[in-house]
Protein backbone atom coordinates (compact mmCIF):
# COMPACT_ATOMS: atom_id res chain seq x y z
CA UNK A 1 0.00 0.00 0.00
CA UNK A 2 1.11 3.31 -0.61
CA UNK A 3 1.55 6.28 1.14
CA UNK A 4 -1.17 8.27 -0.68
CA UNK A 5 -3.65 5.04 -0.43
CA UNK A 6 -2.93 4.36 3.27
CA UNK A 7 -3.13 8.61 3.98
CA UNK A 8 -5.37 9.74 1.20
CA UNK A 9 -8.72 9.99 3.38
CA UNK A 10 -6.96 11.78 6.45
CA UNK A 11 -5.46 14.11 4.02
CA UNK A 12 -8.61 14.83 2.69
CA UNK A 13 -10.16 15.48 5.74
CA UNK A 14 -7.72 17.75 6.95
CA UNK A 15 -8.58 21.05 5.96
CA UNK A 16 -12.02 20.48 7.01
CA UNK A 17 -11.59 19.33 10.16
CA UNK A 18 -8.83 22.04 11.00
CA UNK A 19 -11.06 24.86 10.59
CA UNK A 20 -13.81 22.49 12.80
CA UNK A 21 -10.98 21.93 15.25
CA UNK A 22 -9.62 25.58 15.16
CA UNK A 23 -13.44 27.27 15.34
CA UNK A 24 -14.75 25.08 18.17
CA UNK A 25 -11.20 24.25 19.84
CA UNK A 26 -10.45 28.36 19.75
CA UNK A 27 -14.13 28.74 21.50
CA UNK A 28 -13.84 26.68 24.25
CA UNK A 29 -10.68 27.78 25.14
CA UNK A 30 -11.57 31.35 25.19
CA UNK A 31 -14.53 30.73 26.84
CA UNK A 32 -13.14 28.36 29.72
CA UNK A 33 -10.66 31.48 30.20
CA UNK A 34 -13.65 33.69 30.92
CA UNK A 35 -15.50 30.86 33.47
CA UNK A 36 -12.02 31.40 35.01
CA UNK A 37 -12.48 35.15 35.12
CA UNK A 38 -10.17 36.25 32.83
CA UNK A 39 -11.78 39.29 31.01
CA UNK A 40 -8.58 41.16 30.19
CA UNK A 41 -10.65 44.48 28.28
CA UNK A 42 -12.11 45.44 32.23
CA UNK A 43 -9.27 44.84 33.87
CA UNK A 44 -9.98 40.76 35.49
CA UNK A 45 -6.84 39.22 34.33
CA UNK A 46 -6.47 36.61 38.23
CA UNK A 47 -7.97 33.32 37.09
CA UNK A 48 -10.02 31.25 39.72
CA UNK A 49 -12.66 29.20 40.19
CA UNK A 50 -15.12 31.47 41.73
CA UNK A 51 -17.92 31.59 39.33
CA UNK A 52 -18.32 28.13 39.33
CA UNK A 53 -18.20 28.07 43.11
CA UNK A 54 -21.27 30.49 42.83
CA UNK A 55 -22.81 28.57 40.45
CA UNK A 56 -22.73 25.09 42.42
CA UNK A 57 -22.14 25.40 45.55
CA UNK A 58 -22.36 28.32 47.47
CA UNK A 59 -23.91 31.44 45.70
CA UNK A 60 -26.92 33.14 45.22
CA UNK A 61 -27.38 31.24 41.71
CA UNK A 62 -26.79 27.83 43.24
CA UNK A 63 -30.42 26.76 43.47
CA UNK A 64 -31.23 28.77 39.97
CA UNK A 65 -28.74 26.14 38.38
CA UNK A 66 -29.36 23.19 39.88
CA UNK A 67 -32.87 23.75 39.78
CA UNK A 68 -32.77 24.61 35.91
CA UNK A 69 -30.24 22.02 35.00
CA UNK A 70 -33.46 19.08 36.27
CA UNK A 71 -35.89 21.54 34.32
CA UNK A 72 -33.59 20.93 31.28
CA UNK A 73 -32.90 17.12 31.71
CA UNK A 74 -36.31 16.46 32.35
CA UNK A 75 -37.37 18.35 28.17
CA UNK A 76 -34.51 17.00 26.76
CA UNK A 77 -35.04 12.68 27.85
CA UNK A 78 -38.79 14.11 27.40
CA UNK A 79 -38.72 15.66 24.38
CA UNK A 80 -36.30 12.71 22.49
CA UNK A 81 -38.33 10.17 23.98
CA UNK A 82 -41.40 11.02 22.96
CA UNK A 83 -39.85 12.10 19.26
CA UNK A 84 -38.50 8.49 18.88
CA UNK A 85 -41.39 7.00 19.89
CA UNK A 86 -43.73 9.13 17.23
CA UNK A 87 -41.21 8.61 14.89
CA UNK A 88 -41.18 4.52 15.12
CA UNK A 89 -45.05 4.54 14.77
CA UNK A 90 -45.01 6.88 11.86
CA UNK A 91 -42.53 5.52 9.73
CA UNK A 92 -44.20 2.04 10.27
CA UNK A 93 -47.64 3.74 8.80
CA UNK A 94 -45.72 5.52 6.24
CA UNK A 95 -44.15 2.45 5.10
CA UNK A 96 -47.47 0.79 4.13
CA UNK A 97 -49.37 1.36 0.39
CA UNK A 98 -52.50 2.93 1.26
CA UNK A 99 -54.47 5.91 -0.86
CA UNK A 100 -53.07 8.97 -0.31
CA UNK A 101 -49.30 7.84 0.58
CA UNK A 102 -47.59 11.00 -1.25
CA UNK A 103 -49.76 13.30 1.13
CA UNK A 104 -49.64 11.85 3.89
CA UNK A 105 -45.67 11.49 3.71
CA UNK A 106 -45.65 15.27 2.42
CA UNK A 107 -47.63 16.20 5.62
CA UNK A 108 -45.41 14.28 7.62
CA UNK A 109 -42.10 16.03 7.02
CA UNK A 110 -43.47 19.73 6.08
CA UNK A 111 -42.45 21.34 9.03
CA UNK A 112 -38.53 19.92 8.69
CA UNK A 113 -37.66 23.97 7.42
CA UNK A 114 -39.87 25.44 9.65
CA UNK A 115 -37.86 27.67 12.45
CA UNK A 116 -38.07 26.21 16.04
CA UNK A 117 -38.81 30.20 16.70
CA UNK A 118 -41.97 29.69 14.93
CA UNK A 119 -43.00 25.98 16.00
CA UNK A 120 -42.61 28.12 19.70
CA UNK A 121 -45.08 31.02 18.69
CA UNK A 122 -47.33 28.41 17.06
CA UNK A 123 -47.45 26.53 20.36
CA UNK A 124 -47.92 30.10 22.00
CA UNK A 125 -50.68 31.03 20.02
CA UNK A 126 -52.78 27.78 19.70
CA UNK A 127 -51.98 26.64 23.99
CA UNK A 128 -51.96 29.24 26.01
CA UNK A 129 -54.84 30.22 28.07
CA UNK A 130 -55.94 33.48 25.50
CA UNK A 131 -55.11 31.19 22.46
CA UNK A 132 -57.10 29.85 19.50
CA UNK A 133 -58.03 26.14 21.52
CA UNK A 134 -58.61 27.77 24.73
CA UNK A 135 -61.11 30.52 22.90
CA UNK A 136 -63.14 27.96 21.20
CA UNK A 137 -63.47 25.50 23.85
CA UNK A 138 -64.80 28.33 25.60
CA UNK A 139 -66.75 29.39 22.25
CA UNK A 140 -68.33 26.40 22.62
CA UNK A 141 -69.42 25.68 26.13
CA UNK A 142 -66.53 22.87 26.81
CA UNK A 143 -65.01 25.59 29.05
CA UNK A 144 -66.65 28.27 30.91
CA UNK A 145 -63.68 30.91 29.89
CA UNK A 146 -60.78 30.75 28.09
CA UNK A 147 -58.52 31.32 31.74
CA UNK A 148 -60.20 27.53 32.76
CA UNK A 149 -58.01 26.10 29.87
CA UNK A 150 -54.87 24.00 31.79
CA UNK A 151 -51.76 25.89 32.12
CA UNK A 152 -49.81 24.13 29.22
CA UNK A 153 -47.30 27.08 27.99
CA UNK A 154 -45.32 28.70 30.15
CA UNK A 155 -45.77 26.21 32.95
CA UNK A 156 -43.43 24.82 35.76
CA UNK A 157 -43.11 21.27 34.05
CA UNK A 158 -41.84 22.91 30.37
CA UNK A 159 -45.07 21.03 28.54
CA UNK A 160 -45.05 23.54 26.17
CA UNK A 161 -41.51 23.49 25.60
CA UNK A 162 -41.42 19.75 24.91
CA UNK A 163 -44.48 20.05 22.54
CA UNK A 164 -42.67 22.63 20.55
CA UNK A 165 -39.45 19.93 20.31
CA UNK A 166 -41.85 16.86 19.69
CA UNK A 167 -43.87 18.49 16.69
CA UNK A 168 -39.97 19.55 14.98
CA UNK A 169 -38.11 16.71 16.30
CA UNK A 170 -40.41 13.79 15.71
CA UNK A 171 -40.25 14.19 12.16
CA UNK A 172 -36.43 14.50 12.03
CA UNK A 173 -35.97 11.28 13.43
CA UNK A 174 -39.07 9.33 11.64
CA UNK A 175 -37.38 10.35 8.10
CA UNK A 176 -34.20 8.19 9.65
CA UNK A 177 -36.64 5.55 10.79
CA UNK A 178 -38.53 5.20 7.13
CA UNK A 179 -34.90 5.36 5.41
CA UNK A 180 -33.77 2.72 7.14
CA UNK A 181 -37.16 0.62 6.90
CA UNK A 182 -37.54 1.32 3.39
CA UNK A 183 -33.65 0.21 2.54
CA UNK A 184 -34.22 -2.93 4.53
CA UNK A 185 -37.37 -4.27 2.52
CA UNK A 186 -39.37 -6.70 4.27
CA UNK A 187 -37.31 -10.15 3.42
CA UNK A 188 -36.30 -10.57 7.39
CA UNK A 189 -40.62 -9.75 8.51
CA UNK A 190 -40.91 -12.48 5.97
CA UNK A 191 -39.18 -14.78 7.39
CA UNK A 192 -40.19 -14.60 10.92
CA UNK A 193 -43.49 -14.52 10.31
CA UNK A 194 -43.17 -17.87 8.18
CA UNK A 195 -41.70 -18.72 11.46
CA UNK A 196 -44.70 -17.99 13.63
CA UNK A 197 -43.78 -14.77 14.49
CA UNK A 198 -46.42 -12.79 16.01
CA UNK A 199 -47.05 -8.80 15.23
CA UNK A 200 -45.42 -7.51 18.52
CA UNK A 201 -42.51 -10.15 17.99
CA UNK A 202 -41.64 -9.23 14.53
CA UNK A 203 -41.68 -5.31 15.77
CA UNK A 204 -39.21 -6.72 19.02
CA UNK A 205 -37.04 -9.07 17.82
CA UNK A 206 -36.64 -7.90 14.30
CA UNK A 207 -37.47 -4.30 12.98
CA UNK A 208 -36.56 -2.50 16.43
CA UNK A 209 -32.92 -4.07 16.23
CA UNK A 210 -32.44 -3.05 12.71
CA UNK A 211 -33.61 0.32 12.96
CA UNK A 212 -32.26 1.07 16.51
CA UNK A 213 -28.58 2.37 15.36
CA UNK A 214 -30.32 4.99 13.07
CA UNK A 215 -32.56 5.81 15.45
CA UNK A 216 -30.19 6.39 18.39
CA UNK A 217 -27.83 8.30 16.40
CA UNK A 218 -30.68 10.76 15.53
CA UNK A 219 -31.61 10.89 19.18
CA UNK A 220 -28.40 12.00 20.64
CA UNK A 221 -28.40 15.03 18.11
CA UNK A 222 -31.87 16.03 18.91
CA UNK A 223 -30.93 15.74 23.02
CA UNK A 224 -27.83 17.83 22.40
CA UNK A 225 -30.22 20.10 20.73
CA UNK A 226 -32.95 20.37 23.17
CA UNK A 227 -30.49 20.73 25.93
CA UNK A 228 -28.30 23.70 24.76
CA UNK A 229 -31.50 25.52 23.31
CA UNK A 230 -32.61 28.94 23.71
CA UNK A 231 -35.27 30.41 21.59
CA UNK A 232 -38.11 27.85 22.30
CA UNK A 233 -37.60 27.88 26.24
CA UNK A 234 -37.07 31.53 26.26
CA UNK A 235 -40.68 32.23 24.18
CA UNK A 236 -42.32 29.27 26.07
CA UNK A 237 -40.53 28.69 29.61
CA UNK A 238 -41.35 30.32 33.15
CA UNK A 239 -39.35 32.98 35.10
CA UNK A 240 -38.20 30.26 37.06
CA UNK A 241 -37.25 27.82 37.41
CA UNK A 242 -35.49 28.56 33.51
CA UNK A 243 -33.46 26.22 31.55
CA UNK A 244 -30.05 26.61 31.80
CA UNK A 245 -29.16 28.23 28.02
CA UNK A 246 -32.20 30.78 28.92
CA UNK A 247 -30.09 31.42 32.46
CA UNK A 248 -27.06 31.56 30.47
CA UNK A 249 -28.39 34.54 28.23
CA UNK A 250 -29.70 36.10 31.31
CA UNK A 251 -25.89 36.17 32.53
CA UNK A 252 -24.58 37.71 29.57
CA UNK A 253 -27.30 40.13 29.23
CA UNK A 254 -26.73 41.70 32.40
CA UNK A 255 -25.33 45.13 32.61
CA UNK A 256 -22.86 44.08 34.88
CA UNK A 257 -19.84 42.47 33.02
CA UNK A 258 -18.54 40.67 35.56
CA UNK A 259 -21.97 38.05 35.14
CA UNK A 260 -20.54 36.37 32.09
CA UNK A 261 -18.00 34.96 34.14
CA UNK A 262 -20.79 32.89 35.75
CA UNK A 263 -22.82 32.60 32.46
CA UNK A 264 -19.39 31.21 30.46
CA UNK A 265 -19.12 28.98 33.72
CA UNK A 266 -22.84 27.02 33.24
CA UNK A 267 -22.15 27.21 29.26
CA UNK A 268 -18.83 25.52 30.05
CA UNK A 269 -20.56 23.29 32.17
CA UNK A 270 -23.67 22.80 29.49
CA UNK A 271 -20.70 22.02 27.01
CA UNK A 272 -19.35 18.92 29.56
CA UNK A 273 -22.90 17.62 30.47
CA UNK A 274 -24.00 17.42 26.88
CA UNK A 275 -20.31 15.59 25.97
CA UNK A 276 -20.85 12.84 28.80
CA UNK A 277 -24.18 11.79 28.51
CA UNK A 278 -23.81 11.47 24.67
CA UNK A 279 -20.71 9.34 24.86
CA UNK A 280 -22.72 7.33 27.88
CA UNK A 281 -25.76 7.51 25.56
CA UNK A 282 -23.65 6.00 22.54
CA UNK A 283 -21.74 3.17 25.06
CA UNK A 284 -25.00 2.08 26.32
CA UNK A 285 -26.52 2.00 22.72
CA UNK A 286 -23.45 0.16 21.23
CA UNK A 287 -24.01 -2.58 24.07
CA UNK A 288 -27.54 -2.75 23.42
CA UNK A 289 -27.06 -3.54 19.76
CA UNK A 290 -24.12 -6.22 20.77
CA UNK A 291 -26.87 -7.82 22.93
CA UNK A 292 -29.22 -8.24 20.36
Amino acid sequence: MTFWERWRIPIMLAPTMAIVIILFGGALYYGFLQSLGWQPRIGNTELSLDAYNNILFAGPQTEQFWRGLVLTLWVSFASTFLSAVLAIGSALLLRQTFVGKRVATFLFQFNLPIPHVVAAIGILFLFSQSGLISRGLAQIGVIGAPNQFPIVVRDSLGIGIILSFVWKEAPFLGVIVLAVLQSLGEDYEDLARSLGANRWQRFRYVILPLILPGLLSGSVIVFAFTFGSFEVPAILGVRFPRMLSVTTDRFFRDPDLNSRTEGMAISMIIAVIVLVLVFVYQWLSRRAIRQE
